[in-house]
């Protein structure tokens, strides 16, 4: 038997993978021709607080935009089936990535820094939407805290089909033959759109510098005490009133519920409605025995809790929603103990008319 002595640690491979990790500005591997072509810039702001305290936050603005300098959750973006996508991204505040969550695309444009490389100036990112769902974009450079400080953004895949029927004209992912559920057509074609994103904020973390805790030093990012609750950035005191949280729907038409956790909570969501819960992290629940019969839409009866889980997703399809005001409800729990979090319950609406 051979013994081969090395030390410990590599110092150079700690360099490489630890608190410094490579940064560079490659050119694109592959580069094809595009369909949709975004840009990203990161962006630092002031947000106002439930108390009217003011924290800092980082996020993603589309610098093509004028006055897009505060996007907190980050603009939407959304391609459809199919699509080849690129986004050429400018990180201007030292180096970042974006990676796209649940899209699992090459590592060269996963954005994952420390199996890559962070982008120190610009970089376009290049990836084929395979599968329409719900999904996240979010910087992957110290990911914990860059996270909590919001650089975060929905992204959502459509699919390429359009339902004939006015009244429900957009689709889930694409209807295939011998599609089948009980109380849901082909697809689950929706007429109207919620997209809540629930989030705490623990002022402490925000006061933290770009890198801390990426060299072992112990800044505490094991312990976190959220004292703020949003859902799409807008404060628990506003989100039963505000544009953002607040959805408008017709009576009798079906509506999309879409429900994301950028918490660090166990966030259990209240439905106020008969449902389906039809896509969970970017996969669709669909019946069909042509794709097998490893999932289905799971009915969800009014007053049902979900468990989010973070940065999960799920698409709730409700059928011909009922005229009224329907209150979505957000409670936060401690991540360890389940304990709900005091003030920790945020209520978007969906009102039909």
């Amino acid at each position: 038997m051979v013994t081969i002595n090395r030390p410990m640690f590599d110092p150079q491979e700690f360099d490489t993978f630890g608190c410094h990790p490579f940064e560079n500005d490659p050119s694109t591997p592959d580069r094809i021709a595009r369909q949709v072509y975004v840009e990203r810039q990161v962006s630092s702001w002031n947000v106002n607080m439930k108390d009217g305290s003011q924290l800092q936050f980082w996020g993603f603005k589309d610098p093509t935009i004028s006055g897009s300098d505060s996007p907190w959750p980050s603009k939407i973006i959304r391609v459809k089936q199919g699509q080849i996508f690129h986004c050429m991204f400018k990180p201007s505040k030292g180096a970042h990535t974006i990676h796209w969550h649940g899209i699992e695309p090459t590592p060269m444009n996963d954005g994952v820094g420390h199996t890559s490389f962070e982008v120190k100036s610009s970089y376009t990112y290049q990836w084929c939407a395979h599968q329409a769902g719900t999904y996240l974009y979010h910087c992957h450079k110290n990911t914990v805290l860059h996270f909590e400080m919001g650089m975060y953004g929905v992204l959502i895949i459509d699919p390429v089909t359009k339902s004939p029927d006015t009244n429900n004209p957009n689709y889930l992912y694409d209807p295939l033959p011998g599609d089948s559920a009980p109380g849901i057509t082909a697809g689950a074609p929706y007429s109207a759109e919620s997209i809540l994103v629930f989030d705490d904020v623990d002022p402490r973390w925000h006061t933290l510098d770009h890198n801390a805790g990426m060299c072992g030093d112990d800044v505490g990012l094991d312990k976190f005490n959220p004292k703020y609750f949003l859902i799409n950035g807008v404060h628990n005191g506003r989100t039963q009133t505000d544009a953002k949280t607040v959805t408008k729907a017709t009576a009798g038409w079906n509506v999309m519920l879409r429900i994301a956790n950028a918490s660090y909570s166990r966030l259990h969501v209240t439905l106020p409605f008969n449902c389906y819960i039809v896509e969970v992290d970017g996969r669709p629940l669909r019946t069909n025995p042509a794709k097998g019969w490893f999932s289905s839409p799971k009915y969800m009866a009014a007053g049902s809790k979900l468990e989010v889980g973070v940065a999960q997703r799920y698409a709730i399809w409700v059928p011909k929603i009922a005229a009224g005001s329907h209150s979505i409800t957000g409670n936060f729990h401690h991540w360890i103990t389940n304990n709900k979090h005091a003030d920790g319950t945020a209520i978007a609406k969906i009102n039909a008319a």
